[in-house]
């Protein structure tokens, strides 16, 4: 029986003196964690693009663009409408953008029904997936903050930049000032661009001037968007934009024959004082408004994102600075989408 005790003893110290020399420290095992999963402590950046039929080519150089710059967790929303779905998902998945992180969302456009007031002189502003913007809560469920970007901008600074933008405190959403970058004043005065709100608006309307905006109040561009979701549901920032819609289809208050057409406008209204400004190098705008007006090259080196908005778009023919936008084409594996060149 003693033989037995002392043969229990000697095994219960072994073990003991196995399990501290092999335990490791929880501090250990938390770090070995977290060196296996980094992807999962780093914050993932939602980015919301639109990809309409005959213009898809813009949304694969944009997110290529974006893609290419960052080292950063991008997640991107890829939105259309039931019958674009299929080619951008088989662009994206047959094209060197298959390593990327998306999600293909559909919009119904369904919900613009009676909200739109048509207008002949500039048909594609009226396309549905121009207000995708105005629904951000509805398509992007898990997300606090949220970028939006128009189709035809490419990125050429790091997105975790504009992610970063601050967003004052009550505020639901950030823009580009039209006023903010004096380099871009005299191309805005030679092919008569419109900058403040008189050219939005329709002031002859008293409904208009019942918001008591002066006209010479200086517009923003919505064409680049961060988003505070968790303020824009709060202040039902949507519903506010389909009370202006359909007041715009009752009274005619803008059209698309002054300068942004029908999506810019209501915003205009609705976020009037109320939002936080983006740097003004992640916004140079107006490359799309004239064939003829060029900025610098040595400007655009700078730029960390360039927007053709405007008629003159860089796909088509004639537009300007083609060669910085090609650079993050990728061409559509069916053959589908083709760029507009003289050549051609």
């Amino acid at each position: 029986v003693n033989q037995i005790l002392l043969l229990l003893l000697v095994l219960t110290v072994c073990a003991i003196l196995y399990n501290k020399v092999h335990k490791v420290p929880s501090s250990i095992k938390n770090e070995a964690a977290d060196l296996e999963s980094p992807e999962e402590m780093e914050e993932e950046i939602p980015v919301v693009i639109c990809a309409a039929a005959g213009r898809m080519g813009a949304a694969i150089a944009a997110i290529s663009s974006i893609y290419s710059n960052t080292e950063a967790n991008v997640l991107f929303y890829v939105v259309g409408l039931k019958n674009t779905i299929p080619h951008i998902r088989k662009w994206i998945e047959n094209s060197k953008l298959k390593e990327i992180k998306f999600k293909v969302v559909e919009f119904n456009p369904m919900v613009l029904k009676g909200k739109i007031r048509q207008d002949a002189s500039r048909p594609e502003l009226l396309q549905p997936l121009n207000f995708v913007r105005f629904y951000l809560p509805l398509l992007i469920q898990k997300h606090e903050k949220v970028i939006y970007l128009d189709d035809d901008v490419i990125v050429q600074g790091d997105i975790q930049e504009l992610y970063d933008t601050k967003l004052a405190p009550g505020h639901a959403a950030a823009f580009s000032d039209d006023c903010d970058l004096p380099s871009t004043h005299e191309m805005v005065r030679s092919v008569g661009m419109q900058n403040t709100y008189m050219g939005f608006l329709d002031y002859r309307k008293q409904a208009i001037r019942d918001l008591g905006i002066s006209p010479s109040t200086c517009s923003f561009n919505p064409g680049v968007i961060v988003a505070n979701m968790t303020e824009w549901k709060h202040q039902r920032i949507t519903k506010q934009l389909e009370k202006w819609m359909q007041r715009n289809v009752e009274e005619n208050l803008y059209s698309s024959t002054l300068g942004g057409g029908v999506a810019t406008s209501p915003m205009l209204i609705v976020f009037y004082g109320k939002y936080s400004t983006i740097n003004p190098m992640w916004h140079i705008r107006h490359l799309g408004w004239s064939p003829d007006t060029r900025y610098s090259e040595h400007f655009l080196q700078e730029a960390k994102l360039l927007h053709w908005n405007g008629r003159y778009k860089p796909w088509d023919y004639p537009s300007v600075h083609t060669d910085l936008w090609e650079n993050w084409f990728i061409p559509d594996p069916s053959g589908k989408f083709k760029l507009t060149r003289p050549e051609s």
